[in-house]
Protein backbone atom coordinates (compact mmCIF):
# COMPACT_ATOMS: atom_id res chain seq x y z
CA UNK A 1 0.00 0.00 0.00
CA UNK A 2 1.10 3.43 -1.16
CA UNK A 3 2.55 5.29 2.44
CA UNK A 4 1.89 8.79 1.04
CA UNK A 5 -1.70 10.20 2.21
CA UNK A 6 -3.23 11.88 -0.81
CA UNK A 7 -3.83 15.89 -1.06
CA UNK A 8 -7.72 16.36 0.28
CA UNK A 9 -9.52 19.60 0.17
CA UNK A 10 -9.65 21.18 3.45
CA UNK A 11 -12.95 20.02 5.42
CA UNK A 12 -15.56 21.93 7.20
CA UNK A 13 -16.54 20.98 10.93
CA UNK A 14 -19.55 22.68 12.76
CA UNK A 15 -18.21 23.15 16.72
CA UNK A 16 -20.95 22.83 19.66
CA UNK A 17 -19.28 25.81 21.99
CA UNK A 18 -22.09 25.07 25.22
CA UNK A 19 -25.86 25.36 25.94
CA UNK A 20 -27.15 28.83 24.42
CA UNK A 21 -24.36 29.66 22.09
CA UNK A 22 -24.15 29.80 18.73
CA UNK A 23 -22.53 27.30 16.86
CA UNK A 24 -18.87 28.06 15.65
CA UNK A 25 -18.76 27.07 11.69
CA UNK A 26 -14.81 26.29 11.06
CA UNK A 27 -12.76 25.22 8.17
CA UNK A 28 -9.54 23.09 9.05
CA UNK A 29 -6.61 21.00 7.27
CA UNK A 30 -6.57 17.30 8.03
CA UNK A 31 -4.71 16.51 10.52
CA UNK A 32 -1.57 14.32 9.68
CA UNK A 33 -2.85 10.27 10.08
CA UNK A 34 -1.33 7.93 12.70
CA UNK A 35 -0.28 4.67 13.00
CA UNK A 36 -3.38 2.11 12.27
CA UNK A 37 -5.90 5.09 11.33
CA UNK A 38 -8.17 5.15 8.82
CA UNK A 39 -9.88 8.57 7.24
CA UNK A 40 -13.09 8.60 5.79
CA UNK A 41 -15.34 11.32 4.32
CA UNK A 42 -18.89 11.56 6.18
CA UNK A 43 -22.12 10.69 4.22
CA UNK A 44 -24.37 11.43 6.73
CA UNK A 45 -24.82 11.75 10.44
CA UNK A 46 -28.20 11.46 12.50
CA UNK A 47 -28.90 13.78 15.79
CA UNK A 48 -29.12 11.48 18.72
CA UNK A 49 -31.46 11.84 21.17
CA UNK A 50 -28.25 12.38 23.24
CA UNK A 51 -27.37 15.47 20.82
CA UNK A 52 -30.60 17.20 21.35
CA UNK A 53 -29.97 16.95 25.18
CA UNK A 54 -26.47 18.61 25.35
CA UNK A 55 -27.55 21.31 22.66
CA UNK A 56 -30.67 21.90 25.40
CA UNK A 57 -28.40 21.40 28.26
CA UNK A 58 -29.72 18.79 30.52
CA UNK A 59 -26.78 16.80 29.80
CA UNK A 60 -23.37 17.98 30.07
CA UNK A 61 -20.22 17.56 27.45
CA UNK A 62 -16.45 19.52 27.18
CA UNK A 63 -17.07 22.68 24.98
CA UNK A 64 -15.84 22.66 21.64
CA UNK A 65 -16.76 19.36 21.15
CA UNK A 66 -18.12 18.21 16.85
CA UNK A 67 -21.47 16.35 17.45
CA UNK A 68 -22.96 13.55 16.46
CA UNK A 69 -21.92 9.86 16.85
CA UNK A 70 -24.61 8.56 14.81
CA UNK A 71 -22.40 8.37 11.25
CA UNK A 72 -22.12 6.18 8.16
CA UNK A 73 -18.52 7.38 6.15
CA UNK A 74 -17.15 6.03 2.96
CA UNK A 75 -13.16 5.23 3.65
CA UNK A 76 -10.83 7.92 2.09
CA UNK A 77 -7.20 6.26 3.23
CA UNK A 78 -6.14 3.42 5.41
CA UNK A 79 -3.01 3.61 6.99
CA UNK A 80 -0.77 0.80 6.08
CA UNK A 81 -0.42 -0.33 10.00
CA UNK A 82 -4.03 -0.52 10.21
CA UNK A 83 -5.12 -4.68 8.88
CA UNK A 84 -7.16 -3.55 6.46
CA UNK A 85 -10.29 -5.78 7.62
CA UNK A 86 -12.98 -4.74 9.48
CA UNK A 87 -14.54 -6.04 12.53
CA UNK A 88 -16.16 -9.16 11.09
CA UNK A 89 -12.68 -10.10 9.67
CA UNK A 90 -13.90 -8.64 5.67
CA UNK A 91 -11.38 -7.05 3.65
CA UNK A 92 -11.43 -2.83 3.29
CA UNK A 93 -10.23 -0.53 0.95
CA UNK A 94 -11.08 3.22 0.02
CA UNK A 95 -14.48 3.23 -1.30
CA UNK A 96 -16.19 1.00 0.66
CA UNK A 97 -19.12 1.84 2.63
CA UNK A 98 -18.51 1.82 6.62
CA UNK A 99 -19.54 2.55 9.96
CA UNK A 100 -18.10 2.15 13.20
CA UNK A 101 -18.46 1.88 17.04
CA UNK A 102 -19.20 5.35 19.14
CA UNK A 103 -16.29 4.58 21.21
CA UNK A 104 -12.50 3.49 20.45
CA UNK A 105 -10.35 1.14 23.15
CA UNK A 106 -6.39 2.04 23.35
CA UNK A 107 -5.03 -1.10 22.68
CA UNK A 108 -3.25 -1.62 26.17
CA UNK A 109 -5.93 -0.76 27.89
CA UNK A 110 -8.03 -3.71 29.44
CA UNK A 111 -11.75 -3.72 29.94
CA UNK A 112 -13.32 -3.69 33.26
CA UNK A 113 -15.14 -6.43 32.03
CA UNK A 114 -15.01 -8.83 28.81
CA UNK A 115 -18.75 -7.77 28.19
CA UNK A 116 -18.11 -4.06 28.95
CA UNK A 117 -15.53 -2.34 26.62
CA UNK A 118 -17.97 0.73 26.66
CA UNK A 119 -16.55 0.99 30.14
CA UNK A 120 -13.08 0.97 29.50
CA UNK A 121 -10.65 3.64 30.77
CA UNK A 122 -8.74 6.31 28.72
CA UNK A 123 -12.24 5.98 26.63
CA UNK A 124 -12.38 7.60 23.26
CA UNK A 125 -15.86 8.75 22.00
CA UNK A 126 -16.89 9.85 18.99
CA UNK A 127 -18.80 12.95 19.02
CA UNK A 128 -17.83 13.68 21.81
CA UNK A 129 -14.45 15.14 22.37
CA UNK A 130 -12.47 18.52 22.51
CA UNK A 131 -12.34 19.87 19.27
CA UNK A 132 -8.83 21.63 19.03
CA UNK A 133 -6.54 22.95 16.21
CA UNK A 134 -6.86 20.21 13.40
CA UNK A 135 -7.89 17.59 15.49
CA UNK A 136 -11.70 18.63 15.38
CA UNK A 137 -12.29 15.90 12.58
CA UNK A 138 -13.79 13.17 15.64
CA UNK A 139 -17.53 13.39 15.19
CA UNK A 140 -20.34 13.62 12.65
CA UNK A 141 -20.73 16.70 11.85
CA UNK A 142 -17.96 17.30 9.84
CA UNK A 143 -16.90 16.84 6.37
CA UNK A 144 -14.42 14.05 7.79
CA UNK A 145 -13.98 11.86 10.96
CA UNK A 146 -10.42 9.93 11.46
CA UNK A 147 -10.95 6.77 13.16
CA UNK A 148 -8.83 5.90 16.00
CA UNK A 149 -6.66 2.86 15.61
CA UNK A 150 -8.40 -0.01 17.26
CA UNK A 151 -11.95 1.13 16.53
CA UNK A 152 -14.29 -1.01 15.58
CA UNK A 153 -15.74 -0.87 12.11
CA UNK A 154 -18.12 -3.01 9.68
CA UNK A 155 -18.33 -2.37 5.74
CA UNK A 156 -21.91 -2.31 4.98
CA UNK A 157 -23.47 -2.81 1.68
CA UNK A 158 -24.28 0.67 -0.25
CA UNK A 159 -28.27 -0.63 -0.90
CA UNK A 160 -28.66 -0.17 2.68
CA UNK A 161 -29.85 4.17 2.83
CA UNK A 162 -27.38 6.07 4.77
CA UNK A 163 -30.29 7.56 6.49
CA UNK A 164 -31.00 4.28 7.39
CA UNK A 165 -26.99 2.61 7.94
CA UNK A 166 -25.88 5.93 10.12
CA UNK A 167 -28.31 4.83 12.83
CA UNK A 168 -26.68 1.04 13.75
CA UNK A 169 -23.71 2.61 15.22
CA UNK A 170 -25.62 4.04 18.12
CA UNK A 171 -29.39 3.62 18.42
CA UNK A 172 -29.97 0.05 16.96
CA UNK A 173 -26.80 -1.12 18.85
CA UNK A 174 -27.66 0.04 22.50
CA UNK A 175 -31.31 -1.94 22.16
CA UNK A 176 -29.57 -4.87 20.55
CA UNK A 177 -27.55 -4.58 23.91
CA UNK A 178 -30.67 -3.89 25.95
CA UNK A 179 -32.23 -7.24 24.35
CA UNK A 180 -28.85 -9.03 25.62
CA UNK A 181 -29.21 -8.19 28.70
CA UNK A 182 -33.29 -8.76 28.53
CA UNK A 183 -32.74 -12.45 28.11
CA UNK A 184 -34.74 -14.88 26.13
CA UNK A 185 -37.71 -12.64 24.41
CA UNK A 186 -39.54 -15.72 22.47
CA UNK A 187 -42.49 -15.74 24.22
CA UNK A 188 -42.16 -13.18 26.38
CA UNK A 189 -44.70 -10.21 26.40
CA UNK A 190 -43.11 -7.21 26.13
CA UNK A 191 -44.16 -3.49 26.99
CA UNK A 192 -41.41 -0.45 25.43
CA UNK A 193 -41.79 3.16 26.87
CA UNK A 194 -40.91 5.47 24.56
CA UNK A 195 -42.22 5.32 20.88
CA UNK A 196 -38.75 7.00 19.41
CA UNK A 197 -35.53 5.24 17.00
CA UNK A 198 -34.81 3.40 19.78
CA UNK A 199 -38.24 2.52 21.13
CA UNK A 200 -39.44 1.57 17.72
CA UNK A 201 -35.78 -0.56 17.09
CA UNK A 202 -36.44 -2.11 19.92
CA UNK A 203 -40.63 -3.36 19.02
CA UNK A 204 -38.91 -4.73 15.79
CA UNK A 205 -36.10 -6.61 17.30
CA UNK A 206 -38.70 -8.26 20.00
CA UNK A 207 -40.98 -8.98 17.08
CA UNK A 208 -38.09 -11.11 15.22
CA UNK A 209 -37.12 -12.27 18.59
CA UNK A 210 -40.67 -13.87 19.13
CA UNK A 211 -42.28 -12.30 21.58
CA UNK A 212 -45.70 -12.92 21.99
CA UNK A 213 -47.36 -10.15 22.91
CA UNK A 214 -45.81 -6.17 22.30
CA UNK A 215 -47.10 -2.95 23.49
CA UNK A 216 -45.81 0.42 22.92
CA UNK A 217 -46.08 3.49 25.28
CA UNK A 218 -45.15 7.02 24.71
CA UNK A 219 -46.81 10.48 25.74
CA UNK A 220 -46.83 11.59 22.28
CA UNK A 221 -49.82 10.26 20.23
CA UNK A 222 -47.77 11.75 17.26
CA UNK A 223 -45.06 9.09 17.33
CA UNK A 224 -47.58 5.82 18.28
CA UNK A 225 -48.84 5.45 14.85
CA UNK A 226 -45.68 4.11 14.10
CA UNK A 227 -46.28 1.12 16.27
CA UNK A 228 -48.02 -1.42 14.12
CA UNK A 229 -45.84 -0.76 11.69
CA UNK A 230 -42.70 -2.08 13.24
CA UNK A 231 -44.66 -5.24 14.78
CA UNK A 232 -46.63 -3.24 18.10
CA UNK A 233 -49.62 -5.10 18.99
CA UNK A 234 -51.20 -2.48 21.14
CA UNK A 235 -50.21 1.38 21.73
CA UNK A 236 -50.78 3.40 24.61
CA UNK A 237 -50.95 6.72 25.51
CA UNK A 238 -48.79 7.15 28.69
CA UNK A 239 -51.56 7.18 31.53
CA UNK A 240 -52.49 10.13 33.66
CA UNK A 241 -50.60 11.54 37.09
CA UNK A 242 -53.60 9.96 38.63
CA UNK A 243 -54.86 7.16 36.68
CA UNK A 244 -55.87 4.41 39.12
CA UNK A 245 -54.62 1.52 37.08
CA UNK A 246 -52.68 0.88 34.37
CA UNK A 247 -53.96 0.71 30.85
CA UNK A 248 -51.86 -2.34 29.85
CA UNK A 249 -51.47 -5.79 30.82
CA UNK A 250 -48.72 -7.49 32.88
CA UNK A 251 -45.96 -8.32 31.02
CA UNK A 252 -42.80 -10.50 31.60
CA UNK A 253 -40.19 -7.56 29.83
CA UNK A 254 -40.24 -3.56 29.88
CA UNK A 255 -37.72 -1.56 28.20
CA UNK A 256 -37.54 1.95 29.09
CA UNK A 257 -36.02 4.17 26.51
CA UNK A 258 -37.32 7.51 27.91
CA UNK A 259 -35.59 8.22 31.13
CA UNK A 260 -38.24 9.44 32.93
CA UNK A 261 -38.71 8.53 36.55
CA UNK A 262 -42.34 8.48 35.77
CA UNK A 263 -42.21 6.05 33.03
CA UNK A 264 -39.48 3.61 35.21
CA UNK A 265 -42.13 3.28 38.27
CA UNK A 266 -44.44 2.49 35.92
CA UNK A 267 -42.59 -0.17 34.16
CA UNK A 268 -41.55 -1.89 37.22
CA UNK A 269 -45.44 -1.52 38.46
CA UNK A 270 -46.41 -3.63 34.91
CA UNK A 271 -43.88 -6.75 35.72
CA UNK A 272 -45.52 -9.56 36.26
CA UNK A 273 -43.93 -12.77 38.96
CA UNK A 274 -39.97 -12.97 37.80
CA UNK A 275 -40.26 -9.54 35.53
CA UNK A 276 -37.47 -8.22 34.02
CA UNK A 277 -37.01 -4.21 33.85
CA UNK A 278 -34.47 -2.86 31.22
CA UNK A 279 -33.10 0.86 31.34
CA UNK A 280 -31.31 2.99 29.06
CA UNK A 281 -33.11 5.81 28.54
CA UNK A 282 -31.50 7.68 31.97
CA UNK A 283 -28.51 9.18 30.45
CA UNK A 284 -29.45 12.50 31.75
CA UNK A 285 -30.20 13.95 35.49
CA UNK A 286 -33.66 13.26 37.01
CA UNK A 287 -35.07 13.07 40.13
CA UNK A 288 -34.63 9.62 41.77
CA UNK A 289 -36.76 6.56 40.81
CA UNK A 290 -39.18 5.92 43.91
CA UNK A 291 -39.33 1.68 43.92
CA UNK A 292 -40.79 0.03 46.70
CA UNK A 293 -38.30 -2.28 47.21
CA UNK A 294 -40.90 -5.31 48.95
CA UNK A 295 -42.76 -5.28 45.51
CA UNK A 296 -39.61 -6.34 43.53
CA UNK A 297 -38.72 -8.81 46.40
CA UNK A 298 -42.07 -10.46 46.33
CA UNK A 299 -42.48 -10.24 43.36
CA UNK A 300 -39.17 -11.50 42.37
CA UNK A 301 -38.17 -8.77 39.66
CA UNK A 302 -35.37 -7.65 38.12
CA UNK A 303 -34.22 -4.28 37.07
CA UNK A 304 -30.68 -4.35 34.93
CA UNK A 305 -29.27 -0.69 33.13
CA UNK A 306 -26.96 -0.37 29.84
CA UNK A 307 -24.99 2.19 28.71
CA UNK A 308 -23.55 2.18 25.63
CA UNK A 309 -23.28 -1.57 24.07
CA UNK A 310 -20.09 -4.08 23.56
CA UNK A 311 -18.64 -5.14 19.88
CA UNK A 312 -21.25 -7.92 20.04
CA UNK A 313 -24.12 -5.71 19.91
CA UNK A 314 -22.77 -3.71 17.72
CA UNK A 315 -22.28 -6.61 14.83
CA UNK A 316 -25.40 -8.12 15.79
CA UNK A 317 -27.48 -4.77 15.21
CA UNK A 318 -25.06 -4.62 11.62
CA UNK A 319 -26.75 -7.82 11.14
CA UNK A 320 -30.39 -6.90 12.28
CA UNK A 321 -30.24 -3.83 9.55
CA UNK A 322 -28.92 -5.93 6.49
CA UNK A 323 -31.49 -8.23 7.60
CA UNK A 324 -34.44 -5.82 8.00
CA UNK A 325 -33.95 -2.63 6.43
CA UNK A 326 -36.98 -3.03 3.68
CA UNK A 327 -39.20 -4.97 6.28
CA UNK A 328 -39.50 -2.25 8.82
CA UNK A 329 -39.82 1.68 7.48
CA UNK A 330 -36.48 3.01 9.37
CA UNK A 331 -36.24 5.38 6.63
CA UNK A 332 -39.04 6.84 7.20
CA UNK A 333 -38.30 7.85 10.42
CA UNK A 334 -35.52 10.56 9.48
CA UNK A 335 -38.31 13.22 9.27
CA UNK A 336 -36.47 16.21 8.23
CA UNK A 337 -33.18 16.42 6.63
CA UNK A 338 -30.65 19.56 6.42
CA UNK A 339 -27.41 20.08 4.95
CA UNK A 340 -23.94 21.00 7.54
CA UNK A 341 -24.48 24.83 7.21
CA UNK A 342 -28.08 24.32 8.14
CA UNK A 343 -27.39 22.74 12.17
CA UNK A 344 -28.23 25.36 13.83
CA UNK A 345 -31.73 24.74 11.95
CA UNK A 346 -31.50 21.00 12.43
CA UNK A 347 -30.97 21.67 16.12
CA UNK A 348 -33.41 24.02 16.91
CA UNK A 349 -36.13 21.66 15.11
CA UNK A 350 -35.36 18.75 16.48
CA UNK A 351 -35.52 20.50 20.11
CA UNK A 352 -38.75 22.31 19.17
CA UNK A 353 -40.88 19.57 17.18
CA UNK A 354 -39.09 16.18 18.70
CA UNK A 355 -39.18 14.38 15.65
CA UNK A 356 -38.03 10.58 15.19
CA UNK A 357 -34.63 12.04 14.04
CA UNK A 358 -33.52 14.60 12.07
CA UNK A 359 -30.90 13.94 9.56
CA UNK A 360 -27.63 15.86 8.36
CA UNK A 361 -26.50 15.15 4.37
CA UNK A 362 -22.66 15.43 4.39
CA UNK A 363 -20.98 17.60 1.39
CA UNK A 364 -22.75 16.84 -2.09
Amino acid sequence: MNNKLPQFPVGKAVVFNGAGLPFEFIERELPAIKSGEILVRNLYTTLCGSDIHTYCGRRIEPAQVVLGHEIVGEILWIDPAHPAKDFRGDDIKAGDRVTWSIFSVPADVTAPRSDMPQKSDLLFKYGHALASGNDVFNGGLASYCVLHANTALIKISADIPVQVAATISCAHATVTGALRIAGDIAGKRVLVFGAGLLGLSCVSMCHEAGASWIGLTDNDESRLHWGERFGADENYISPADDAIALPWPEVDVVFDMTGSPKAMLAGIDSLALGGVAVWIGAVFPAKPVQVDAQKVVRKVLQIRGLHNYNYEDFVNATAFIENNYTKYPFEALIEKEYTLDEVSEAFTFASDSKPVRVGIKIGD
